[in-house]
């Protein structure tokens, strides 16, 4: 099957069950993201949807599905996912027993966008700008060898807390009501430890920044002087150095050796601490800190997790977080929704998570195909998002694609509904003594 027809065919999985009218639309909305005429047209919707080979009554169709269609991105997240799980070669990544659950927070710039309340660091310039915030949940597995995350969840900020915190705190409070037994989330050095212990999510494992200090969960000793103490000790995973001062690094409570795949791997782990501030207790949330380190990297990993792993599988574990970056990347760089000209509360928000859905069709419809190179001066070509919209790009919807009956346009009667300017609704102005 070829490019062309499998994107549609699976556009149409996704939209079938939409009301009728507003699944051929969004289909051909999706079309025009998967396909990549966003990028050409640098995120003006009217002229990606034309050069998507859509008549003129097809894309206001498809504006308007996508701006007042009733369909949410959790219906179409919870469709995407039990057609992933039922392709043949998928399967969800396993290490220690659990499945890891990524979790991530990307943001789409909007600086010129007026009343956006929310924020995120842009490295470039150096201070945060005003950003679409998109909280992202996805679940690692493999395909044909590929290593992809299916997105779960995508969550936008709240109207009555519109910040990265809020954000935040929202994410991780549904991940914890989510989590299912067998699942771990794993998490990037951007969530807290102490944010996520907050949250309430059993089963976890963080990235810590290179500073980190705990205590142990355990009183320290009495030194003979002075104020009893009423914290553990300190633990200091790394060496760091302050003020021309080195700070020596705690030694570990258990040091392990393995190798894989030729390579030679050491971790440092320290057990039964608490955050620093918590009295300790045996009712307070403990953690390990694991230290790996991997020879190809100067610096080590600083991971934390409150389950009984070992130091291979919370490697992999953490490992797995990597292919959610995917998603945004695509959605960005390969759909083209980096740059965006939609401005009503809802269309900045409903563009994003489109786009993010569409980000990881590419990847999977590229794991699915055929490799195809660019060109001759490809030699190893792989099974690429950016691969696959080369391949659509310049390609128009069919005029007549195979598609279920139910996607069709919707036969509404509009005859007798007043036309162009009668249609408008006037008031007329209040007259003013």
């Amino acid at each position: 099957m070829s490019a062309l027809h499998l994107t549609i065919q699976t556009l149409g999985v996704l939209v079938e069950d939409l009301p009728i009218g507003t699944n051929l639309a969004l289909l051909q909305f999706l079309w025009m993201l998967v396909s990549g005429h966003l990028l050409g047209s640098r995120g003006a919707l009217f002229p990606a949807l034309q050069a998507s080979g859509l008549a003129e009554d097809a894309v206001r169709r498809a504006w308007a599905a996508f701006r007042y269609g009733v369909w949410s991105i959790t219906t179409l997240l919870r469709i995407w996912q039990g057609y992933i799980e039922g392709l043949e070669g998928w399967h969800y990544h396993v290490h220690g027993g659990y499945r890891p659950v990524a979790v991530d927070i990307t943001a789409f710039y909007r600086p010129q966008l007026q009343g956006l309340e929310s924020k995120h660091y842009y490295a470039p310039a150096g201070k945060a700008l005003p950003a679409v915030l998109m909280g992202l949940v996805g679940m690692t597995g493999s395909l044909n060898g590929q290593r992809l995350a299916v997105p779960r969840e995508i969550l936008r900020v709240s109207a009555e807390d519109p910040s990265e915190a809020g954000l935040k705190r929202a994410l991780l409070q549904k991940v914890a009501r989510k989590l299912a037994a067998d699942e771990v989330a794993v998490l990037d050095a951007g969530f807290r430890l102490g944010e996520v212990q907050v949250a309430g999510v059993q089963g976890y494992v963080v990235r810590l920044p290179r500073n980190f200090t705990a205590r142990r969960n355990e009183v320290a000793p009495y030194a003979g002087q002075g104020r009893p103490p009423k914290y553990g000790a300190l633990v200091r995973p790394l060496e760091r150095t302050y003020k021309d001062r080195t700070l020596a690094a705690t030694p570990p409570d258990q040091e392990v050796t393995w190798v894989e795949e030729g390579r030679a791997y050491r971790a440092q782990i320290w057990t039964n601490l608490v955050l620093p501030g918590v009295v300790p207790g045996p009712q307070q949330a403990t953690f390990r800190v694991i230290a790996i380190y991997d020879p190809r990297y100067d610096q080590p990993w600083l991971l934390a997790t409150d389950l009984p792993l070992e130091p291979p599988d919370v490697k992999a574990l953490y490992q797995d977080r990597w292919p959610v970056e995917q998603i945004p990347l695509a959605a960005k760089q390969m759909v083209g929704a980096h740059r965006q000209f939609v401005w009503a509360e809802e269309s900045r928000y409903r563009l994003p998570e489109l786009a993010l859905l569409a980000g990881s069709i590419q990847s999977f419809l590229a794991a699915t195909l055929p490799v195809r190179p660019t060109g001759f001066w490809d030699r190893h070509p792989k099974r690429t998002p950016g691969r696959l919209r080369r391949a659509l790009l310049g390609r128009v919807f069919p005029s007549s694609p195979s598609l279920p009956g139910r996607i069709r346009k919707k036969a509404s009667a509009t005859a007798h509904l007043p036309k162009g300017a009668a249609a408008r609704r006037r008031q007329a102005a209040e007259k003013t003594a």
